[in-house]
C-alpha cells in the first residue's frame, strides 16, 4: 500500500483547542502545515446533526477528533455522522481519536435489567466505519476487548510523572502517591514506582451512588505531600473528601492528578474550597471559562502526545513508547526539563 503524502485531520465540536493544538505541534514536527479538513456540522431545528466535509477525502488516511463528553450524546453522534460521511467518501482508513470516552462507566452490568453501553458505543464506532481508536485512560481497561478493531489507549501517567517530578523537585522524597479507592490501585502504583515514592490507599464505603458514608486511610500519611491519582473527576465530592481526610490524617499537603475533568455541578465550586491545594487535570476535555480561571486547577497539555501517536500510527511504528516518561521529555520540549 503506498503511503499518503500526510495524515488528515477531522475535527467534531467537542475540543476544537486540543485538535488545533495536535495540529500545530505536527505541523512543528513534520516541517509542513498540517490543518484542520474543512468541514461544517450543524443541527437542524429538531437538533439532528448534519456534516459536510469540503475537502476531497478519497484514499486518504482520516483521523476524527472528537471527545465524547458533556453534551455526551451529540458529541457521539457527531463523531459517528462524521465517520460515515468520511467512509462513503472512500477514506482509505477512519482512526478515531477520542481523548475523552464517554460511557466508559458503563462497562458492565452492576445490577439486573441494565445494559452495557460501552459495548453498544462500540458496536456503532465500529458500524459506522471506524477501523481504529486511539483514546487516552480508558475508566476501564476491558473496553478495548469490546472492539473488533485495533484499540490504543494512552496513559497520562507518564505526562504526571514529569510533572511530579518537576513541581516537586525541592521535597521529592515526601512524596506518597494515593489511591481514592481500591480499585484505582493499579493506576496509583504505576506512577508511584514512575517517581519512586510509596504508596497509600483511600477505602471508601457507599451507602449508594454519588455519597460516601465512610472513608479510610490505609498508610501512614503523616507529614507527607500527598497526591491522589484518578482517571477522572466528575462532581468531585469524593475527590474532596478523600483530601480533608488525608488532611485529618495529618497529611502536610494534598494535591490530586486527576486525567480527564468532567467538573460536573457543583465540582469547580467544591475543588476551590476544598483541603486539596491543586488539582491537575489534562485538556482531554474542553476546560470551561471557570475550570480556567479557578485558582488551584491547573491544565497539563496532551497535544504533544496525540500527535506523536498519530504520527506513529500513521507511520506503522509503536504506540507503546510513548509510555516512557524518558520518550516523553523531548516531545515535550524540554517543558518538564531539569
Amino acid at each position: 500500500m503506498p503511503q499518503l503524502e500526510e495524515p488528515k485531520i477531522i475535527s467534531g465540536n467537542s475540543n476544537q483547542t486540543l485538535a488545533k493544538a495536535i495540529t500545530r505541534r505536527m505541523s512543528m514536527h513534520r516541517g509542513m502545515s498540517v490543518g484542520l479538513v474543512e468541514t461544517r456540522v450543524e443541527r437542524f431545528n429538531d437538533g439532528e446533526i448534519f456534516v459536510e466535509v469540503f475537502e476531497n477525502v478519497r484514499g486518504e488516511d482520516m483521523y476524527i477528533l472528537q471527545s465524547t463528553s458533556n453534551p455526551a450524546n451529540d458529541n457521539l453522534m457527531e463523531l459517528l455522522i462524521m465517520a460515515d460521511a468520511l467512509r462513503r467518501s472512500s477514506a482509505q482508513r477512519i482512526t478515531a481519536v477520542i481523548p475523552y470516552f464517554g460511557y466508559a462507566r458503563q462497562d458492565r452490568r452492576t445490577k439486573a435489567r441494565t445494559p452495557i453501553s460501552a459495548k453498544l458505543v462500540a458496536n456503532m464506532m465500529v458500524t459506522a466505519g471506524i477501523e481504529r481508536v486511539l483514546t487516552m485512560d480508558l475508566h476501564a481497561a476491558q473496553i478495548q476487548g469490546f472492539f473488533d478493531i485495533p484499540v490504543d489507549n494512552l496513559y497520562a501517567s507518564p505526562i504526571f510523572a514529569l510533572d511530579i517530578k518537576h513541581a516537586f523537585k525541592d521535597n521529592l522524597g515526601d512524596v506518597m502517591v494515593v489511591s481514592p479507592d481500591v480499585g484505582g490501585v493499579a493506576r496509583a502504583r504505576e506512577l508511584a514506582q514512575r517517581i519512586g515514592a510509596p504508596l497509600s490507599i483511600v477505602d471508601k464505603r457507599r451507602e449508594k451512588p454519588g455519597e460516601v458514608a465512610e472513608m479510610t486511610v490505609i498508610g501512614e500519611v503523616k507529614d507527607k505531600v500527598c497526591i491522589i491519582v484518578d482517571d477522572m473527576v466528575d462532581t468531585a465530592g469524593t475527590l474532596c473528601k478523600g483530601a480533608e481526610t488525608l488532611m485529618n490524617a495529618g497529611a502536610k499537603e494534598v494535591h490530586a492528578y486527576i486525567t480527564h475533568g468532567v467538573l460536573s455541578g457543583p465540582a469547580i465550586d467544591r475543588v476551590t474550597t476544598s483541603a486539596m491545594k491543586s488539582l491537575v487535570i489534562t485538556d482531554t476535555i474542553e476546560p470551561t471559562e471557570a475550570t480556567r480561571k479557578a485558582a488551584n486547577i491547573r491544565i497539563v497539555p496532551t497535544a504533544p502526545m496525540f500527535a506523536q501517536a498519530v504520527q506513529n500510527i500513521w507511520h506503522g511504528t509503536s504506540v507503546s513508547s510513548l509510555f516512557d516518561h524518558e520518550m516523553l521529555e523531548p516531545i515535550y520540549d524540554g517543558m518538564y526539563g531539569s
